[in-house]
């Protein structure tokens, strides 16, 4: 029985530094054969997801919970009158968890998460990301925004730079150092861009200066950064981060046939369940499953065939499960077997939160925080509907990933289409206690 988010007593989801493997195009292929994902407009896919607004955010979560009841496969499921009610001890206080707009693009939210302590590099990436917003702007007249952005960046890094590369790991300086000319020479472009009115050139120069910021932040970071507990210390652990490669073939759809989707798992904010994930891909265990739920709302996958309801692991001959893990900003290790809300962790601000497109999370039991297993879902909403920290998932399920190329084709999976494949493409080598190189 695939596991579902709405209260029942069933499954409930209210539950790189290695060369590629092989070059994978990153698009998804129209019939017949084309390098394209759709027909339509890609831009528009998140928009007609949108099920109306709401009057405020605590209806907004209560019916984002009834939505997503929806998607399970169970009986259909009947308030109570208080129903807001019980919504609420999840969200006592809205206005005091909001600390801003919610970052919704899933490479930032995932620079940002890195273990770094550089403000210097922080005052450049800042306003590099902006840009996104920048480009809000109607016209040409976005671009001078854009330009006060990368000058406010290039600035920023000349004044900083001592810092930053004091900042770096030793054995990554050599990078480090080249990630930075690199950058220095993006933002010229940027700005050349800019002078040439080339509105559409931004966007894709934003993310390639971007990627340079994020290698900059990486190479910062000096091994893994704590000591998984005791318990788990032995299971399949992401120490770091590893990309892979989802392709799925899509059935009954005209315009899509098959879309690839780069998904990067984040072992330094949740290396348990992170690790456990990578651990199955390398078995191969995903490899030919159906999608198994798609509603709009989430996209899952996991549960195998016959009455097991997670991943069994052969030398036990009993499903192996990891523990609820949240990484709360300011904390230097993850919490472990209990939601922000039963630690009474209500302010708390997650590391990893259910904010981008194709947020990716652990599903497990309603009532049993520990019993996360292969079942794994990706979200498919708007922020605007659940901001930052006030919504029904953040801290209470277990995000390790999201998905960072193709995310938006995610809402064209349907029910029965197929998973060809997962493939690691970097970051295997962070992965301890594989469990996969032990025979049987």
């Amino acid at each position: 029985m695939a596991a579902s988010f709405a209260s029942v007593p069933t499954f409930s989801f209210v539950n790189s530094s290695r060369f590629p493997r092989k070059t994978i195009d990153f698009s998804c292929s129209k019939k017949p054969l084309e390098v394209r994902c759709c027909s339509g407009n890609s831009n528009n896919i998140r928009e007609n997801k949108q099920r109306g607004t709401f009057s405020s955010l605590k209806e907004c979560a209560v019916s984002l919970a009834l939505s997503v009841g929806l998607i399970a496969s169970v009986p259909s499921i009947t308030l109570p009158p208080n129903a807001y009610a019980v919504a609420n001890p999840a969200i006592p206080d809205v206005s005091v968890l909001i600390s801003g707009p919610p970052i919704k693009d899933p490479g930032a939210l995932l620079r940002y998460a890195l273990p770094i302590d550089n403000k210097a590099i922080r005052e450049v990436q800042k306003p590099l990301e902006d840009i996104t917003d920048s480009l809000k702007i109607a016209g040409v007249k976005a671009l001078d925004s854009v330009e006060r952005n990368v000058r406010q960046a290039s600035r920023s890094l000349q004044q900083g730079k001592s810092m930053i590369v004091a900042g770096f790991a030793e054995s990554k300086k050599d990078h480090g150092n080249e990630m930075i000319e690199k950058l220095e020479a993006g933002m010229q472009d940027m700005l050349k861009i800019v002078e040439d009115r080339k509105r559409d050139a931004v966007a894709p120069k934003q993310k390639e200066i971007l990627r340079y910021v994020g290698g900059i932040e990486e190479d910062m970071v000096d091994g893994f950064p704590y000591e998984v507990p005791e318990e788990y210390r032995n299971m399949p652990l992401l120490k770091g981060r590893a990309s892979v490669d989802m392709k799925v073939k899509i059935k009954d759809n005209p315009n899509v046939e098959e879309c690839v989707f780069r998904i990067v798992l984040d072992g330094y904010n949740a290396p348990v369940t992170a690790g456990n994930f990578l651990d199955l891909v390398e078995r191969h265990f995903y490899d030919g499953m159906d999608i198994q739920r798609s509603d709009g709302f989430v996209v899952q996958t996991g549960d195998p065939e016959g009455p097991a309801e997670g991943f069994i692991d052969p030398s036990t001959e009993k499903t192996r499960t990891v523990p609820l893990e949240i990484m709360v900003t300011g904390n230097k290790t993850p919490f472990y077997g209990s939601t922000l809300e039963e630690l009474g962790l209500y302010k708390a601000q997650v590391m990893l939160p259910f904010n981008a497109f194709g947020t990716m999370a652990m599903a497990r039991e309603e009532f049993e925080n520990d019993s996360g297993s292969s079942q794994v879902f990706w979200l498919l909403k708007e922020s605007e509907l659940t901001p930052s920290n006030s919504n029904i998932l953040d801290g209470r399920y277990a995000v390790f990933g999201y998905v960072t190329d193709n995310e938006d084709f995610l809402a064209d999976l349907k029910v029965g289409d197929v998973i060809e494949s997962i493939q690691v493409v970097s970051g295997l080598e962070n992965l301890a206690n594989p469990s996969y190189k032990i025979a049987g």
